[in-house]
């Protein structure tokens, strides 16, 4: 499709889908921690609870590119 393999088409989506999914997760927590009135810590609690799997998984391509680099 317009000149694109299938295997740079599901890299693209990996990176700029999941990355855009990423950030919108993060609006969702804030948007959380504001309508319930969580304050400074309950805000920073729900971003380390809620933000730790997005935390690893952007762990797990940092690492991949390191070790693919070497």
């Amino acid at each position: 499709m317009f000149g694109f393999s299938e295997e740079e088409i599901a890299q693209f989506g990996l990176t700029f889908g999941v990355g855009a999914f990423m950030l919108y997760m993060v609006f969702i927590i804030f948007q959380l921690a504001r309508e319930s009135k969580a304050g400074r810590f309950g805000t920073f609690v729900l971003f380390l609870a809620l933000g730790f799997g997005l935390l690893g998984f952007v762990a797990k391509g940092v690492i991949k590119f390191f070790i693919a680099g070497s």
